[in-house]
């Protein structure tokens, strides 16, 4: 009797342990969605998770993906936002919401961009698509390549706007990451929170289509920056909500929500939540001068170190003071040096341990002295002039 009581103390115990880690584990609070994610969009920190990588429909938060290609073409010049395009007969043909252009009509780029980003248009999506990559089947390639790149790992596109498709998935993680690298183009957030514009649509007969954002926090949440909404029957409703204050900048993905009211209002309690109990600290800036040091038979004597990526990491509140950094590098390096070489690294601590390594870089290119290099530098040593 007595080893029976034993025994059942013992496991009684170990079941004690064991809730008490699942409660320390848990997440803070539950978010009323089939999958959500909480992200700080400067480092990429995960702050809450629910299901983040179950593949789910995303309806049009594929659009994400459409307007970062669309900014990356821009960005390299393979269009502009003034070229003009020629609707096809398969792009007026979408469903859904649409700008209700014609085929055969001519519309900007910038006409079909503040279509997908405000209106969330399915038509601009396919008619930008297909301008950018010739089909939008050849497009729908260049987005899966996009997202293999990016290490969306549970996605799959089918299309460029996110009419239901089979095999058409994503997951919350993926959703974060490519609504991350959109926010890297600052210009796409003034179509991201425009609240309302207007196009003028129709080939013979002009008539004004006044376009409302989808996204109802642009007009109501302090800071918003965007993203992306998306509802069908199959995927629910879902967001992507992004916002900054100060250096803080988080972006919250709710997918399959209830109701629309709930998917806003649990991305609206993510982003309260991170900007309550979170700071983001820019350390170092982006081509910041790091100090310089010697060159040995270089063609110039001290060679100037940088960092090519902003070094920012993610505190509780109140953590600010707990931050410190350390720089290593040589003393001196031997030439030829190339710009954007490793020359050293950048660790950053908090409380002791180490949070974050970055390399640093050589800001410039520095050949081997030649005789003259040589032969100028012994003079100017003998006669005291400054290198």
């Amino acid at each position: 009797m007595k080893k029976s009581r034993k025994r059942f103390c013992y496991i009684l115990i170990i079941l004690l342990c064991i809730y008490s880690t699942i409660i320390c584990w848990a997440e803070p609070f539950d978010i009323d969605a089939k999958a959500a994610i909480l992200i700080d969009a400067s480092t990429g920190e995960i702050l809450y998770e629910k299901n983040i990588h179950e593949e789910l429909p995303p309806a049009s938060i594929t659009k994400i993906m459409t307007m970062l290609l669309t900014m990356e073409a821009l960005d390299t010049n393979q269009i502009s936002l003034d070229d003009e395009v020629i609707i096809s007969e398969r792009a007026a043909s979408m469903g859904g919401t649409q700008l209700y252009v014609e085929p055969g009509e001519v519309k900007t780029v910038e006409d079909l961009i503040k279509g997908i980003t405000i209106r969330s248009a399915n038509d601009a999506s396919v008619a930008i698509a297909e301008h950018i990559a010739g089909t939008e089947e050849l497009f729908v390639e260049k987005m899966n390549t996009r997202a293999k790149e990016l290490g969306m790992n549970n996605t799959h596109f089918m299309n460029s706007n996110g009419l239901p498709a089979e095999g058409h998935l994503m997951s919350t993680y993926d959703i974060a990451i490519m609504s991350r690298e959109l926010l890297k183009f600052p210009e796409i957030q003034k179509w991201l929170t425009t609240w309302i514009d207007i196009v003028e649509v129709g080939k013979n007969t002009k008539s004004t289509q006044e376009l409302v954002n989808t996204n109802k926090l642009v007009r109501s949440y302090e800071g918003i920056t965007g993203i992306k909404t998306g509802s069908t029957s199959e995927a629910k409703y879902c967001l992507s909500a992004s916002a900054t204050r100060g250096n803080n900048s988080f972006i919250a993905v709710v997918m399959a929500a209830p109701t629309s009211t709930v998917r806003f209002s649990e991305a609206t309690k993510l982003l309260d939540y991170a900007f309550n109990n979170f700071d983001t600290i820019k350390v170092v800036e982006k081509g910041a001068n790091m100090g310089s040091i010697l060159v040995e038979k270089g063609e110039k004597s001290k060679l100037n170190i940088t960092i090519d990526e902003d070094l920012n990491i993610l505190v509780k509140k109140g953590e600010k003071s707990n931050v410190d950094k350390e720089i290593n590098i040589p003393s001196s390096v031997k030439a030829p040096i190339v710009k954007g070489e490793k020359i050293g690294e950048i660790i950053i601590n908090l409380d002791g341990q180490q949070k974050k390594k970055v390399e640093l870089i050589s800001a410039e290119t520095i050949k081997k002295a030649s005789v003259v290099n040589i032969l100028e530098r012994m003079f100017k040593d003998m006669v005291g002039i400054e290198k």
